[in-house]
């Protein structure tokens, strides 16, 4: 069997376990944090050295149970990225609210558009999704695609089931200008990490030199279209709540980094506050300032 063959066969038993109530997912999901934690021991040494790093003013003791939240929380991000395949529209509203999708309005209502920060945070493939009521107008999600064609095909689907528009990293420029004319939304998932042929910019992250891309500063100074802040937080097991926060009403005004800068620092005030539930396990920290030279 082909691995387009398999990773179809994997993606039609995703859809059946997408059929079953959140309450059975969450029992799914307790026995995945097991595997997770104490079996498979998925990255936790990349885990525990984040938080040591991010951290250090922690006792091992908190950092411990930091680690444990997050893998529980990380359990229950599967099932419900699962539970997103099927979910109807009056599920999606009930788990997911938008606080003032009103703000919206005010820089639509002077015909200009607005570009949006997230991080990975809470249950940003939710936001995805929930994002396509914020607004009548376009909603553009900037990802970066996966190398399996096949998958990265079904998470565009899935990621535009609500009327957002998934646009791969690559395209976003070309996307934007065809769209000058039209206010819209457009969301980047801020935290990602550049390669590091392309990083231009390390900024200050949790406690460390981190290298951030630099797009939606770029995009915000040659549009002059306000930057807002997509707040996500888990409000309990299963429900989440976004607020728009204004970052920069005249970006052309601001000094250089200054937007990379801000949208940083405020991902960062929101994951001190609840550290458990950003993805510690990613491995955001590739290379140094020094490596760059090298």
């Amino acid at each position: 069997m082909t691995s387009k063959a398999v990773t179809k066969v994997a993606i039609f038993f995703l859809y059946l376990l997408s059929l079953l109530p959140f309450w059975v997912l969450y029992l799914i999901s307790d026995a995945v944090f097991i595997l997770l934690f104490y079996v498979m021991r998925y990255r936790r040494k990349v885990v525990q050295q984040n938080l040591l790093n991010a951290f250090p003013e922690k006792t091992a003791t908190e950092r411990l149970q930091i680690e444990r939240q997050f893998y529980g929380y990380l359990a229950d991000l599967m099932v419900e990225a699962i539970k997103l395949i099927t979910i109807s529209e009056q599920q999606l509203k009930k788990h997911f609210t938008l606080n003032n999708p009103e703000l919206l309005d005010t820089f639509f209502n002077q015909q200009k558009s607005a570009l949006g920060a997230l991080g990975h945070y809470g249950n940003w493939e939710m936001a995805a999704q929930i994002l396509g009521f914020s607004t009548e107008k376009k909603k553009l999600f900037i990802y970066k695609p996966l190398e399996n064609e096949v998958f990265d095909s079904f998470l565009k689907k899935l990621r535009s089931r609500f009327g957002s528009i998934p646009v791969s990293m690559k395209a976003t420029l070309r996307t934007l200008v065809t769209l000058k004319n039209e206010p819209k939304l457009t969301v980047f998932v801020s935290d990602q990490t550049p390669v590091r042929e392309e990083t231009q910019y390390f900024t200050q992250f949790l406690n460390q030199p981190t290298a951030v891309f630099l797009g939606i500063e770029k995009m915000a100074k040659m549009t002059n279209d306000p930057v807002i802040f997509c707040d996500i937080r888990v409000l309990k097991r299963g429900y989440y709540c976004c607020t728009f926060v204004p970052l920069m009403n005249e970006p052309k005004l601001s000094s250089e980094h200054e937007i990379t800068d801000l949208h940083v620092q405020y991902l960062e005030k929101v994951i001190r506050e609840a550290p458990q539930y950003w993805l510690w396990s990613h491995k955001r920290w590739k290379f140094k300032p020094e490596d760059i030279h090298r």
